[in-house]
């Protein structure tokens, strides 16, 4: 019997098996590489978002925006020139609204709609200051 043409066919899958070791290592290498690469990105990401949000709280919050009226910006200036806490009704004689029921409820509700924008506060009942 001549095992000539087996050991011929063992030779090409063996040469076939080493080809593909070979491919395998070369792709194992690579994929090392790119996790490794992966996972330096994804440490400095985690170093960014610490140094991020240990930033966030020092930075200043930004003002709420203001209502849709032209009153609001006129009642914020109101408050910037005066030197304590005003009432309703003062707020609407710097308007310069009529001192009327309607305008000084109307003015007040505006005042308790900056109250909850945070933008004022109401030191006492009826009594409105700029949030420091």
């Amino acid at each position: 019997m001549n095992i000539r043409p087996l050991l011929d066919a063992l030779d090409l899958q063996e040469d076939a098996a080493r080809a593909l070791t070979d491919d395998l290592r070369a792709q194992i290498d690579d994929l090392q590489t790119r996790l490794r690469e992966v996972e330096t990105h994804l440490e400095h990401l985690a170093i960014t978002r610490k140094t991020v949000t240990g930033l966030a709280d020092r930075l200043p919050a930004s003002p709420p925006e203001l209502p849709e009226h032209p009153d609001y910006p006129r009642i914020l200036a109101a408050f910037n020139e005066s030197t304590g806490p005003l009432r309703a009704k003062d707020v609407c004689q710097a308007l310069g609204h009529e001192l009327l029921p309607k305008n000084i409820e109307g003015t007040r509700a505006k005042l308790k709609r900056l109250v909850k924008l945070g933008i004022l506060t109401e030191a006492d009942t009826g009594c409105f200051a700029r949030q420091q």
